[in-house]
């Protein structure tokens, strides 16, 4: 009986692996528990899988022998760029790719331009919405210069029903909007830092969604030229957002006529009351835990910086992170926020672990190997 059941076992596994067409091995260099998307370049599958049809491949986890939920990323463009999947890698997992139908994955991810709420483009995953202001919004009193944060209870996407209902500021049980803008960066944005002074765009002009979903969602946002003194600046702005994150990868690209290079501040408004503040400049970190709002509880907003930090400091109105950027070069920084009535992070330190361990996992990427 021991034999047979051997048998079956091995023949099992023989005629799963007989459909597989690519394997994907996974490896942790922390050797941490983490979730998160991974990109592998499009080129890699078709080295090893010439002939995929890529509306008729699944993803497989042999242990489980589940689909694994994955997105084909276009950047912008017509042809494919990247292979998405979600995962959670401890040490190491593979995953195997083959012919068959995929599921119908519910997306985590969305982004929209909302021409009925003066030009406003709003984003998010299932845990953390956020929005930036357009041209219709200038010169009115709701206008705002920095990154809006939507707090979120569900892993619902959101943003459609809230904008329909018109009703975002009072939390029904998902979560709401009472996140103070104002004339700040607000959640982490960007702008120009000349003379100890922030030197503001206007609202975005144009808008252009890369891609959206099901685990990231890309757009682009450019701003018409302004002045700096005498400079003249231009910039687009790529934002991505993945599943599970609280974080959002920021590509800022500036334009300018200089020799030298540009220096920028990101910013994260603060409030009167105190709240709780974390400037590491070394590993290029910095995290706001807001006062507590009596009704709405607490916001946790942080940034993280890949390049080297001329300036980390706080003053008045921002928490400030201070880089310098050469023209048409992509400066990369991250920027999100936290609630804790959302139940997962609910106090400053586990906010900053989080910040903490995010950056880690950026500099220590998982290490990906597809082959036969």
């Amino acid at each position: 009986m021991r034999k047979l059941f051997l048998f079956l076992s091995s023949f099992s596994l023989w005629s799963f692996s007989l459909y597989c067409q690519a394997i994907i091995n996974i490896s942790n260099p922390i050797k941490v528990n983490r979730q998160e998307v991974v990109t592998i370049p499009w080129k890699d599958v078709l080295s090893v899988y010439p002939g995929i049809d890529t509306a008729n491949f699944i993803i497989i986890n042999p242990k489980t022998k589940k689909q694994v939920i994955y997105q084909l990323e276009y950047r912008g463009t017509k042809e494919i760029q990247n292979l998405l999947i979600q995962v959670m890698v401890a040490a190491e997992t593979q995953l195997q790719m083959q012919k068959g139908k995929p599921e119908k994955f519910v997306s985590k991810t969305y982004s929209r331009f909302v021409p009925e709420r003066k030009d406003d483009f709003a984003w998010e995953n299932d845990k953390i919405a956020f929005r930036m202001y357009g041209k219709a919004l200038e010169g009115t009193k709701e206008n705002a210069y920095g990154t809006d944060v939507w707090v979120k209870r569900t892993d619902k996407l959101i943003i459609n029903e809230w904008y329909k209902r018109a009703e975002y500021h009072i939390d029904h049980g998902e979560g709401m909007d009472y996140y103070h803008v104002g004339f700040s960066l607000g959640a982490g944005n960007m702008a120009p830092y000349k003379n100890d002074s922030i030197w503001y765009s206007k609202n975005y002009r144009t808008w252009k969604v890369l891609d959206n979903g099901p685990l990231r969602s890309t757009f682009q946002l450019t701003f018409d030229e302004w002045s700096i003194s005498s400079e003249k600046v231009k910039v687009i702005k790529t934002i991505s957002l993945d599943a599970g994150s609280q974080l959002n990868r920021v590509e800022a690209t500036y334009q300018f006529d200089q020799t030298s290079d540009l220096a920028v501040a990101a910013g994260i408004v603060k409030r009167k009351a105190s709240g709780v503040i974390w400037l590491n400049e070394n590993n290029g970190i910095m995290g706001y835990w807001e006062p507590t709002h009596k009704l709405n509880g607490t916001t946790g907003v942080g940034c993280l910086f890949l390049q080297p930090v001329q300036l980390m400091m706080s003053n008045k109105e921002h928490l400030l992170t201070v880089l310098d950027t050469k023209t048409n070069l992509p400066l990369i920084y991250y920027s999100g926020a936290v609630w804790d009535k959302a139940g997962t992070i609910s106090s400053s330190e586990k906010w900053f672990e989080y910040l903490t361990f995010y950056k880690q996992k950026l500099e220590n990427p998982l290490k990906i190997f597809i082959h036969k």
